[in-house]
């Protein structure tokens, strides 16, 4: 079993007894404290060699309760400290070799957000990793090379220099999959991003100032009101379009 390391990321999720584990049964319960993995993270994470379940002869995976608890150790290394999967996998092979390596520190304030639909009331800060890598945003999206390669050449979806992408592109491609299967085409959804990045500006005008203070509060409130401003832009686009659509109708 992994030792914990210092930092506070190793406590937390682990199935009750020693009983295998479906990959189903493990998704319900990291879900509790990382509501947004998937099947496809999990997947994603073993074909990276991060963890390994048992396999029954027809194929099935079974998880035993070490499995689940580097599961949650190496999501808790993503969403905490931001590490990528180079450096994960070496910090667990150091733990399995009894060191007990340090962990870099978490910086508050910093963790991404997701922006929720109408009626949302507040903006998780859930993401389990900041920065996902080329084959991580396709399993987790679950959509294919062409349609990403079709997305970036629109500017819909963007790397950084580094190669990644922003925790946020996970969510952008399953919307834009979605609204693909309604005929909707990269070329119909740029007018989307333009209108983003307009209120994105917006919100950036009223907080930019809040940023440059020297008082660390003032800086938090900026980032409290950086959020709450984005997710009462969220309601107001969702409300307006629905306006918009009803006008149409009569």
């Amino acid at each position: 079993m992994l030792q914990t390391p210092s930092g506070g990321a190793g406590t937390g999720t682990a199935p009750a007894g020693g009983r295998s584990m479906s990959i189903g049964a493990v998704l319900n319960l990291l879900r509790d404290e990382f509501p947004e993995v998937t099947i496809s993270k999990i997947r994603f994470l073993e074909a990276e060699g991060l963890v390994e379940p048992r396999r029954t002869p027809s194929g099935y995976r079974k998880f035993s309760q070490e499995d689940v608890e580097r599961l949650a150790l190496i999501l808790r290394m993503q969403r905490d400290h931001y590490l990528p999967l180079k450096v994960i996998r070496e910090h667990l092979e150091a733990l399995e070799r009894g060191e007990r390596p340090q962990l870099p520190a978490v910086s508050q304030g910093a963790r991404p957000h997701e922006l929720l639909g109408p009626g949302a009331r507040d903006i998780p800060q859930s993401p389990t990793v900041a920065r996902v890598g080329r084959a991580e945003l396709l399993a987790s999206a679950q959509v294919s090379e062409a349609e990403l390669a079709d997305w970036e050449s629109y500017g819909l979806i963007v790397h950084g220099e580094d190669g990644g992408y922003d925790v946020e592109a996970v969510t952008v491609a399953r919307l834009l999959a979605e609204l693909g299967r309604f005929g909707l085409e990269s070329r119909h959804l740029r007018i989307m991003k333009a209108a983003a990045e307009r209120e994105a500006g917006l919100v950036e005008q009223v907080v930019a100032p809040l940023r440059l203070h020297r008082n660390p509060q003032t800086r938090a409130h900026a980032e409290a009101s950086a959020r709450e401003l984005a997710t009462l832009s969220v309601r107001l686009h969702a409300a307006l379009v629905q306006s918009a659509l009803r006008a149409a109708a009569h």
